[in-house]
């Protein structure tokens, strides 16, 4: 979370700083030519403008600080989510040194984003910078050149062109698209990705009531006579070395299928008495037939046994294996847990048993989990709207800046006010639907760093259900289109007489 989420936050910051400054510089031309026809140097000039993002960097920095000690402060603390999980003598937060510099670099990048956006307004003399904006003239581009490009109507062609004449504005545009569909489909489906985590832990793997803990001075013989009363399935597990590694080795006895298994496939798997099971993540170590060893924990004696396959162990890295195999192999195990549909009230407090837990009680241990997990899916959304807005708003006005005059003269021509908005509003679907289709895949790889780097310690299966997929396209369209239309509506305000002016 610490390494993943403060880079794509930087970057929507980074993003939406750029699309303002170039906005606001746009928005300024005039005013900026009259302030050099004054007698205002350029130096004074860029001075004013970068102070912009100076002071927005500093104020936002600031904000930020204090929102984000605020927030932290909810979850690690006594009453907090994280309480849950880890007992510690002093809650205090603490702001790690590597903040300060980038803290430091955002501040300067902002800055210098405000000074490259002005700079370029002062290129040439006063009179050039009093001058309306104008759009640069183009060759015929590639598809200009196709047989089909006659046929296309006017709207089509209008928008093309367009594109290919604001490179770096289509470019921007797609890429806040692409990071809007990036944050849905990466928080949306670690939701759905925990969800069928949860799910596969429930109804797959723990098909039983309650979980009976045994001492560990429990003796075998009796640990397996208190299972077969309560027609239950044990399990033993114990630390082992294992390539250099310290993972558990867990030894089941399963025939009454109170513990199930899953493979890669997440499909129903029978554990065989023909050798061990190795995770997921141990899945690189040995091919399946291989040979492999291991020693217990603090132990020098090694034990080889064959891999018979590959199992999914959503909790722990483990290598696994029967009581069978593990007694015809000569490898020691203390039986640790039972799993039965006994209730626990109905269960005997015998001196082996230490600790019983009902399956229910288990499960609601991981809300708290659940709900760091729907925070984190929240602020994902949150910040894919918000770069949505701000981002596609900012590059929409600039478009209508600089096509203020096009706009102007397709209203002297006779061009009515819907059908100028249905050009702008043309062109922004386009560019959505390409942001779209790139972002999908995009999204999904980002789930992939996510799962890999905030819950590496369980075997997850990437899930992204349709309802995903669905309200990503349908939110990240809906904003697109909010956006285009409020920047249409400005077409009804525009002076048609001003925007036609030029200076000599």
């Amino acid at each position: 979370m610490g390494s993943i989420l403060p880079v794509l936050f930087l970057a929507i910051a980074v993003l939406t700083m750029v699309t303002t400054m170039h906005r606001i510089a746009a928005n300024e031309k005039v005013q900026i030519g009259t302030l050099k026809a004054l007698g205002f140097r350029d130096r004074k000039i860029i001075r004013h403008y970068t102070c912009y993002g100076l002071v927005i960097g500093l104020v936002g920095t600031l904000l930020g600080v204090l929102l984000g000690y605020g927030v932290a402060a909810m979850i690690i603390s006594p009453e907090g989510t994280m309480s849950t999980y880890f007992d510690i003598p002093e809650w205090k937060l603490v702001m790690p040194p590597m903040c300060v510099p980038i803290l430091i670099f955002v501040v300067l990048l902002l800055t210098l984003i405000s000074y490259l956006s002005v700079k370029k307004m002062l290129k040439g003399t006063a009179a050039d910078a009093l001058r309306p904006y104008a759009p640069k003239a183009m060759k015929k581009s590639v598809i200009e050149k196709l047989p089909f490009w006659e046929k296309l109507p006017f709207g089509t062609k209008w928008n093309i062109r367009d594109v290919f004449r604001h490179k770096s504005r289509s470019a921007m545009t797609l890429v806040g698209v692409i990071g809007c569909m990036l944050l849905l489909v990466g928080g949306l489906g670690m939701k759905d990705t925990m969800e069928n985590f949860m799910k596969s832990l429930d109804e797959d793997i723990s098909n039983y009531t309650t979980k009976v803990t045994l001492s560990e001075s429990a003796p075998n013989n009796e640990a397996e006579k208190l299972a077969e009363n309560l027609n239950g399935d044990f399990v033993a597990s114990s630390g082992i070395s294992y390539e250099g590694e310290n993972i558990a080795l867990e030894v089941y006895h399963s025939d009454n299928d109170k513990i199930r298994f899953i493979d890669k496939n997440n499909e129903l798997s029978k554990l065989g008495d023909d050798g061990v099971y190795l995770c997921l993540r141990l899945e690189d170590t040995a091919n399946i037939g291989d040979t492999i060893e291991f020693s217990p924990y603090r132990s020098d004696e090694i034990y080889k046994v064959k891999v018979a396959g590959y199992l999914r162990s959503l909790m722990t890295e483990c290598i696994i294996m029967s009581d069978t195999y593990a007694q015809s192999a000569g490898i020691p195990y203390h039986i640790s847990s039972i799993y039965t549909d006994e209730i626990s009230e109905n269960i005997e407090n015998f001196s082996i048993i230490s600790a019983k837990q009902d399956k229910k009680t288990i499960m609601e241990s991981y809300d708290s989990f659940m709900e760091i997990m729907n925070l984190m899916v929240m602020i994902f959304v949150l910040a894919a709207v918000i770069l949505g807005v701000v981002v596609l708003y900012n590059l929409g006005v600039m478009s209508y800046v600089e096509r203020s005059r096009e706009l102007a003269t397709l209203k002297v021509l006779g061009f009515r006010d819907r059908h100028i908005g249905r050009l702008l509003i043309s062109q922004n679907i386009w560019l959505t639907v390409i942001g779209i289709i790139i972002g999908l895949p995009a999204g999904a790889g980002v789930l992939y760093a996510l799962i890999t780097s905030l819950v590496s310690e369980y075997e997850l299966s990437m899930t992204i259900g349709i309802l995903t997929y669905s309200v990503s396209v349908l939110l990240t369209f809906g904003v697109s289109l909010l956006v285009s239309w409020m920047v249409a509506r400005k077409n009804r305000k525009i002076d048609m007489v001003e925007a036609l002016k030029c200076a000599e």
